[in-house]
């Protein structure tokens, strides 16, 4: 059995897609080849992510975000309470 993130997430509390116990586990996101830290939202069957555009807000006091397409693969950082860690050798 295989701990597998979900194929949706997002960061933002008002989203439908967001759900904190998951995101407390932490996310490792890695699009294009290339790790990264700094995404809001993404979605490994369509291949895209969105990330924050700097500091920039909308008028509801959103962060704006721009969509990237591309390959898209999401692990967890930390394992499940009462789950090991596998051992590496």
């Amino acid at each position: 059995m295989t701990d597998t993130p979900p194929d949706r997430l997002s960061s933002n509390p008002r989203s439908p897609f967001f759900d904190e116990d998951k995101l407390a586990r932490g996310i490792g996101i890695r699009f294009n080849d290339r790790e990264r830290h700094d995404v809001e939202e993404y979605c490994i069957s369509e291949g895209w992510i969105r990330v924050a555009l700097g500091k920039k807000v909308d008028r509801k006091g959103n962060p704006l975000t721009l969509k990237y397409s591309g390959p898209v693969e999401a692990w967890y950082e930390h394992p499940a309470d009462g789950a090991e860690e596998p051992n590496e050798q």
